[in-house]
């Protein structure tokens, strides 16, 4: 594969699906670089209980709604990873978006002093684009604090992205670590088959009403304020909170949400806290959330001093530093919603730009 092209867009996951979306409606001279075997994006490994009422939400893409692939199936009995690559499969294919899979971005270079081409390489081939849409997402770059003793661990140690089933861990003691809706989610069905810990670094707020709109923009702006100002993007439960569904209703009621802090030390059969306190466990299960897969970009020198990237544009999705890259599922796009608005915001930006700069 050699190609040179107006616009690359890398992952195609939800965010990079609506960028090309409004692409391709504007006519515009792009590809789609996506690593992952098929499409569907980070949904197509998550775990088979994970359904379509127990995800955060799955927005539907511009153009399309899910209805069009669920044909009538209740959405509490479909599991996410065999729906969302089906609806991302059959969207692909409607609006003959032009990707290319499976391929690895390995980095991106500028050789153009700022202003010229974009060279990506890739496991096949070469690409040169005037401009990218990096869409990568987080799935690749799972997050595990360093704790003292953790080399000496004898038990199980795994990251919510290596979750599977409740099952497997019967009769033995797990310890969750995290307090994002991934951790309760897996902590409630993991209790129902065995014993559980539940640990995190601040005490968790649960929700008892519906998350407004107005609130979820009011946390948005949060994290869209940070980026701008070119500090790293925070976690948007922190501010929204954790929704009190019925399932975590009856955990609660069970004691699996009695909480506790954050413990100092692993040792070789559990953990231990600052006052001295032991608890044997066989399995630590990390909850720990994901960073921005962006290591390719590494070249392009987009991060600061403080290790975050300073984003400009209408939705915080063009680099202040160089208005040719555009990021989505970073900051204020890392959300379902965000990503369908983001997509479409770097799109008609990002062609604005290129429309004003000299064609090399």
């Amino acid at each position: 594969m050699q190609q040179i092209v107006d616009v690359a867009v890398i992952g195609c996951g939800q965010a990079g699906l609506s960028a090309g979306y409004h692409l391709h409606r504007a006519g515009a001279d792009f590809v789609m670089l996506d690593h992952a075997p098929g499409p569907g994006g980070a949904w197509q490994f998550r775990w088979p209980t994970l359904t379509l009422t127990t995800v955060n939400r799955v927005h539907d893409l511009p153009g399309m709604p899910m209805t069009d692939v669920l044909d009538g199936s209740p959405p509490d009995e479909v599991p996410a990873s065999e729906v969302v690559p089906r609806y991302y499969a059959e969207y692909e294919k409607r609006f003959d978006l032009p990707v290319r899979r499976p391929v690895h971005v390995r980095v991106v270079c500028d050789h153009g002093a700022g202003s010229g081409p974009l060279s990506i390489e890739t496991d096949r081939g070469g690409v040169t684009a005037r401009g990218i849409v990096n869409a990568t997402g987080t799935w690749e770059r799972p997050f595990v604090p360093r704790y003292p003793g953790a080399e000496s661990f004898r038990g199980e140690m795994l990251h919510t992205r290596d979750y599977r089933t409740a099952e497997e861990f019967a009769g033995r003691h797990v310890l969750v670590v995290g307090g994002g809706i991934s951790a309760v989610q897996l902590l409630d069905e993991i209790s129902r088959v065995t014993t559980t810990t539940w640990v995190t670094r601040r005490p968790p707020e649960f929700r008892d009403t519906p998350f407004t709109p107005e609130e979820g923009r009011a946390a948005v702006a949060l994290v869209e304020d940070r980026v701008r100002r070119g500090l790293p993007p925070g976690s948007v439960v922190s501010v929204t909170g954790l929704p009190l569904t019925p399932a975590l209703r009856a955990a609660r009621e069970r004691g699996v949400l009695d909480r506790l802090p954050m413990f100092t030390e692993i040792v070789p059969d559990g953990v231990r806290w600052a006052d001295g306190r032991t608890q044997h466990v066989d399995v630590i299960l990390w909850c720990t959330g994901f960073r921005s897969s962006l290591d390719h970009l590494a070249p392009l020198r987009l991060r600061g001093p403080g290790g975050g990237i300073t984003m400009t544009g209408r939705l915080a999705t063009q680099v202040a530093a160089d208005p040719r890259v555009h990021l989505l599922g970073y900051g204020p796009s890392a959300s379902t919603i965000g990503a369908n608005r983001g997509g479409r915001a770097a799109a008609s930006e990002l062609l604005a730009h290129l429309a004003a700069m000299p064609v090399p």
